[in-house]
């Protein structure tokens, strides 16, 4: 009997010719985050199991807000120092890691990677089963391996034509819509299909970031040449694609034709409550905030989108618009494309690379009863601040669109 995508990793991960669903196996990890630094350090551990393939970041509050988030930042930097980390990155060198980490060589097609922070599905456009750890990720950074339950598999063919108008972001928020946001509870999901192979290598990275909002612990696409080009100056080691087996079994196969998909909208608190931009333009819902950025939809091709939107008008009165690349490698070709400048003319503050929006950390929390159309991946309540708040999520052309003209605003108008 044939495997699938992630059961190929785990067997291979864990000295094992096969693996089946349900099974418990011990795998060595390829690569992990340093999040549980300041723990290992309690414990009284002073090495890491490998600092090359330990990557760190400060994100979430960068640059600091607090005294308090100060000394947290100036706490990393020194046990960066001990345990000899080399892949730090920190302001102008950073970004969110789920854009940077990928831009630095920590992810490969066929490597087995898991870190603290639930995003870590993102990591699967490349072909790697890449998964959030948790607390567990403290046992990798000491020993390089962790225990994993074989997950089931669930295909997914996303086939047809995807509009000119319509990217990743629609077809996730469909797929949630349609299946619910539990389908994949600890299930490996595997993008395939027509619609999937002619999808942009950042269209697919929104679909494998959300896994997680679908309750996804690998979100996995083939590896092809959209892949291999943007890799080819990333990473030097010798890596080797997987593909899933033709009498592969799968928990259950789902199929969308998206020729006929319509920009999509996620209304509050849940990201599978989706429905078409054009039914929440009818409803006249009027927006204070507008937000482009997140590890979710803040790549090259989502700000030269709103720019394309943007170029030549004014954000409405009455309404903010943020703007926060991925990474300041997306930062610095957005200012050469000239982009930022168009999103600035509009009237949009452009803000460095940082999670602080989405989480409602800081820059652009809500206020109580405030409305913000986002392009990040969770609209929970008390999501981006305010319990109070609401929240909806959309694409970057739609969050531009919407931004225009005061409320919720189907994109397609400004892309014809």
């Amino acid at each position: 009997m044939g495997m699938t995508i992630a059961e190929k990793v785990l067997a291979g991960h864990a000295g094992r010719s096969a693996v089946r669903p349900g099974e418990y196996v011990w795998c060595r990890v390829d690569a992990t985050s340093g999040h549980m630094l300041p723990a290992l350090e309690r414990l009284g551990v002073d090495r890491v199991w490998d600092p090359e393939r330990v990557y760190m970041v400060e994100d979430h509050l960068a640059p600091p807000p607090t005294v308090e988030a100060a000394n947290g930042v100036a706490e990393v930097r020194r046990l960066v120092r001990k345990y000899a980390i080399t892949n730090f990155f920190e302001f102008g060198r950073g970004g969110i890691l789920h854009q940077l980490f990928p831009e630095n060589g920590m992810i490969a097609p066929g490597e087995l990677i898991a870190m603290g922070d639930s995003h870590s599905t993102s990591g699967g456009v490349f072909n790697a089963c890449v998964t959030n750890s948790a607390m567990d990720a403290l046992y990798i950074l000491a020993f390089g391996e962790l225990w994993f339950r074989v997950p089931e598999s669930v295909k997914v063919v996303v086939d047809g034509q995807l509009p000119s108008w319509c990217v990743g972001k629609d077809v996730i928020l469909e797929i949630a819509r349609a299946l619910g946001t539990d389908f994949g509870l600890y299930k490996s999901i595997e993008y395939t299909g027509s619609a999937a192979a002619q999808m942009t290598l950042a269209q697919r990275w929104t679909i494998a970031n959300m896994g997680v909002e679908v309750g996804a612990k690998f979100a996995l696409f083939e590896c092809d040449e959209k892949v291999e080009e943007w890799l080819s100056t990333r990473v030097s080691r010798p890596y080797a694609p997987v593909s899933a087996d033709a009498d592969a079994q799968y928990e259950s196969t789902h199929h969308f034709d998206v020729t006929g998909l319509e920009p999509m909208v996620a209304f509050p608190h849940d990201p599978g409550n989706a429905r078409s931009a054009r039914t929440a333009q009818e409803a006249g819902i009027r927006i204070d905030q507008a937000f482009l950025g997140s590890c979710t939809n803040a790549r090259q091709e989502d700000l030269e989108v709103a720019a394309r939107v943007m170029r030549g008008r004014q954000v409405a009165p009455g309404v903010r618009m943020l703007v926060s690349p991925a990474s300041q490698e997306v930062y610095r070709d957005a200012l050469k494309a000239g982009w930022l400048e168009v999103l600035a003319d509009a009237g949009c503050l452009v803000e460095h690379s940082t999670c602080g929006p989405c989480f409602g950390g800081h820059l652009g929390v809500l206020g109580d009863n405030e409305v913000c159309i986002s392009s990040s991946n969770r609209n929970f309540q008390g999501r981006m601040g305010s319990a109070k708040a609401q929240v909806y999520l959309a694409s970057p052309a739609t969050v531009a669109a919407s931004a225009i003209t005061g409320q919720i605003t189907d994109p397609r108008e400004f892309l014809t």
